[in-house]
């Protein structure tokens, strides 16, 4: 009656990948949550309270002396709405930044030279003078306002409307796409090379792949720019071009592209491969016409670390391409974009979105292959 009982350990490690899934999520769906909101309301409290009202602090500057009207009395009004969009409603008021709800609503504030100042719950504002108002900056208004919750679009608007995306957005999948496909087609041919063809130095060449997966990239990346460098010009090849990149996302990827191939490559039935020498086949026909179809949830899961690598990528992207229009590349555009608005929350948010579009279609679209690919890529050897 005990046998279906699950152990403490099955519980312990079900209760800890929901822990990971909830430390992963809830991060992200706040920055989904904030990437929608007003500009105004981000600033003024946690994404977790979006649905609620906010209260917020705003300063608003009148007319100046020009937009005065004389009224019927004599005396000189101007007037306005100090919540600009007319949404939510004031509390509090004052005419200083020291005592911004000295007054509530619905109260008078004397100002100088006889002056007042009425603002009512909607926003609108009564200043009044005896005599004509004069100089070239309005009075401030300091308002405590309750605003309801805003969402909107304008922040992605913002940032796909900005200059030079559309061009960025191509320059990364023309970087993102070839450096996903080339590994992939070479270290194919290179793991099975190394599962079931004989050749002397076959083990220390498979020794020599699984020690490059402990390179740190930036170590190598000087030298393979400058020996890069150093080829162009010898045979007068342009550097910082596309083939560049593509030969350094190459030479990155190949290392655990090869080590996972190959262990899923020698896992597969010898009886397969053995049927097909005996009917004639040679080892380049295995290879297309069985190893391939076979092999396809390994290629597929490591497609999608290369392509979340190639695309999310700013470092090789700065080194091996020309920051030019041309060339520039989505996540070293979003950059330059947030150089100047580090701290507009709502740009910052909306560009993490815009980046991550493609690769979560990419990951949705494969990730069935992914868990079975590298299971088998990790655990099976020959």
């Amino acid at each position: 009656m005990y046998a279906h009982k699950k152990s403490p350990l099955v519980w312990f490690s079900h209760i800890t990948v929901l822990l990971l899934v909830i430390l992963w999520t809830v991060p992200t769906f706040g920055l989904l949550v904030t990437s929608l909101r007003d500009k105004d309301q981000i600033v003024a409290s946690g994404w977790w309270t979006a649905l609620a009202s906010s209260t917020q602090n705003l300063v608003y500057r009148a007319p100046a002396a020009d937009a005065q009207i004389e009224q019927a009395d004599g005396t000189f009004t101007i007037t306005g709405n100090a919540l600009e969009g007319g949404k939510g409603h004031v509390s509090h008021f004052g005419t200083s930044s020291l005592k911004p709800d000295e007054y509530k609503v619905g109260d008078t504030a004397d100002l100088k030279d006889g002056q007042t100042l009425t603002v009512a719950k909607n926003g609108d504002f009564t200043i009044a003078s005896p005599t004509a108002f004069e100089g070239s900056r309005g009075q401030r208004i300091f308002i405590t306002a309750t605003t309801p919750p805003v969402f909107t679009l304008d922040n992605y608007r913002n940032v796909l409307g900005s200059e030079g995306i559309g061009q960025s957005f191509l320059n990364s999948l023309t970087v993102a796409l070839p450096s996903t496909v080339i590994p992939i087609l070479v270290a194919a041919y290179a793991a099975y090379a190394l599962a079931w063809m004989k050749f002397p130095m076959r083990n220390l060449l498979l020794a020599i792949v699984v020690g490059l997966l402990v390179v740190p990239l930036q170590m190598s990346l000087i030298p393979l720019l400058r020996m890069y460098n150093g080829i162009g010009n010898f045979f007068g090849v342009p550097s910082k071009t596309y083939v560049g990149i593509w030969l350094a996302h190459m030479g990155f990827g190949l290392p655990l592209a090869i080590y996972l191939l190959r262990n899923y490559i020698a896992g597969l039935p010898r009886e397969i491969m053995e049927s097909a020498r005996v009917d004639g086949a040679n080892d380049f026909t295995i290879f297309n016409k069985i190893i391939l179809p076979l092999s396809y949830p390994a290629l597929a899961s490591f497609a999608i670390f290369q392509f979340l690598w190639t695309w999310n990528d700013l470092l090789v992207a700065t080194v091996f391409l020309d920051n030019s229009e041309k060339t520039l590349v989505l996540t070293a555009r979003l950059r330059e974009l947030l150089g100047s608005r580090g701290g507009n929350w709502e740009i910052l948010t909306a560009s993490a979105f815009v980046s991550m579009i493609v690769p979560l279609c990419v990951f949705f679209a494969l990730n069935r292959f992914l868990v079975r690919g590298l299971l088998s890529g990790s655990v099976k050897g020959g």
